[in-house]
């Protein structure tokens, strides 16, 4: 019985700490908008299911929670994650009406968005599961956004 309670304690504390909101990331959508208004920079995007995606999880060890990734990327972009977790019941609640919003049908998806929340970029972070690769995909797409 002490193996099953440490065990579940374990899963528990996992989940917490994915769930857990990264450094440079913000989870407030319309707050990094005004953010990317003040500063001149775009607006990325990332849908997540932080606690039950495996591509997901991937992406956040591997590119998003890089020091590397987030000092490059928010040069151009304000970073946010909108997390749709199965673990904490308020937090996918409360971000749910903007995957709707968006029309978001998979994870982890990246929506790329101009200040004036004109969307200029759509694809599944997962394509791009480097630092490298990710970032080289932003550079490509930021270079054929249209004209405002």
């Amino acid at each position: 019985m002490k193996a099953i309670t440490s065990l579940a304690l374990f899963a528990v504390a996992s989940v917490t700490a994915i769930a857990k909101p990264l450094d440079g990331w913000s989870t407030d959508l319309p707050a990094a908008m005004k953010q990317a208004r003040d500063s001149g920079r775009q607006v990325l995007v990332e849908f997540t299911g932080s606690d039950w995606c495996p591509p997901c999880i991937a992406m956040r060890k591997n590119v998003f929670s890089k020091k590397e990734f987030i000092d490059a990327a928010s040069k151009k972009f304000v970073l946010v994650e909108i997390d749709l977790p199965k673990g904490d019941k308020a937090v996918k609640e409360k971000n749910r009406p903007v995957a709707e919003q968006y029309r978001i049908d998979g994870f982890p998806t990246v929506l790329l968005l101009t200040p004036d929340d004109r969307e200029f970029g759509r694809f599944y972070a997962s394509e791009h599961p480097t630092v490298e690769k990710f970032l080289a995909h932003l550079d490509k797409l930021l270079a054929a956004k249209p004209a405002p």
